[in-house]
């Protein structure tokens, strides 16, 4: 006789195991955590939750954002770099925890190129280059002459070495040859309410956050950092435009997910990002919190992240800028 048992088994267990095979195609089945290594609160917190929402109505599965915060973002970026490849813990990294931090510090425990995939360049937050009303220019090439003619006696404020308001300023000292005084505070807020009482006479800031002072003028906004004009203040030139060709900085962020993450999970992720870029509830909220919305493509992001820390990298390393 022909032994059919064997072949019977086989056959009965391919049928058996092709759902599940179905089944473990699909994503998401399970709560997906969202890590940001930013302060609930914060301007990614805002876009993130934005995002997550969407995302959960769209997939039928809870997308929670996870705030991981402490050294620069470095306890966030290396949760995500550790966290198991499935899918399930996505992350969202910034100009600061993708270009900056790997030149600014001499050791970190996540290498940007090995240890993420980048998914979608989501948003850039624009920036504006600001001047308390007793500093007497009105635009960057005074702002330049004057500089030139007092070496070192004006200074600017930043929420910290490595903030994203001390490398544009000091980027602009390097492609201008100025000396302006870096003074470091201890967070945004209180270096902009220096420069709001005129204790500092200028920094860069979100051009949100500065828009408001402006109108009224307690503050003047003199140019915005980004390659373009902003949309919120399309009157106001760039900093490029208003003399130093080539001088461009946004404070960008964007999703990845760990390396090793399926490409069918990360090409599924992007292209629900992308939809929820174009949404025109999510562009409007986002762009009246300061933001310009992208959703570039992963290559898209990728790109950026590298030429930023090229670009960024330079200014950290010429002007022997530190970790504190």
């Amino acid at each position: 006789m022909m032994n059919i048992g064997l072949p019977i088994a086989i056959v009965l267990g391919a049928a058996l195991a092709a759902p599940a095979a179905v089944h473990a195609q699909k994503y998401p089945v399970k709560t997906i955590r969202l890590v940001l290594p930013f302060a609930t609160g914060s301007a990614v917190d805002v876009l993130a939750r934005l995002y997550a929402q969407k995302m959960s109505e769209a997939w039928g599965q809870q997308v929670l954002v996870d705030n991981r915060t402490g050294a620069s973002g470095i306890v966030g970026m290396e949760f995500i770099a550790r966290a198991a490849p499935d899918g399930y813990t996505l992350g969202m990294g910034n100009v600061a925890t993708l270009a900056i931090n790997p030149s600014l510090y001499a050791k970190l425990p996540y290498d940007v190129a090995r240890d993420f995939v980048p998914i979608l360049y989501a948003a850039a937050i624009r920036n504006s280059l600001e001047v308390h009303p007793s500093l007497p220019v009105h635009s960057v090439k005074a702002l330049i002459a004057l500089a030139r003619a007092r070496p070192g006696e004006l200074n600017y404020a930043s929420g910290g070495v490595g903030s994203a308001q001390h490398i544009p300023m000091e980027m602009l000292k390097a492609m201008t040859g100025i000396n302006i005084v870096h003074i470091s505070y201890k967070g945004l807020t209180p270096a902009f309410n220096d420069v709001l009482a005129g204790q500092v006479p200028m920094m860069v800031s979100g051009v949100v956050t500065a828009l408001p002072h402006h109108k009224t003028g307690r503050l003047r906004i003199i140019a915005t950092t980004g390659a373009t004009r902003t949309q919120v203040t399309p009157e106001i030139p760039t900093i490029a435009e208003a003399g130093v060709p080539g001088y461009e900085f946004d404070s960008w962020t964007g999703f990845l997910a760990p390396t090793g993450t399926p490409p069918a999970i990360v090409a599924q992720v992007q292209a629900e990002a992308a939809r929820i870029s174009k949404l025109p509830d999510i562009r409007e909220r986002l762009t009246a919190a300061g933001f310009e919305v992208v959703g570039g493509s992963s290559e898209a992001f990728e790109t950026l992240i590298r030429s930023n820390h090229a670009r960024l990298g330079k200014v950290i390393r010429d002007a022997r800028i530190k970790a504190e």
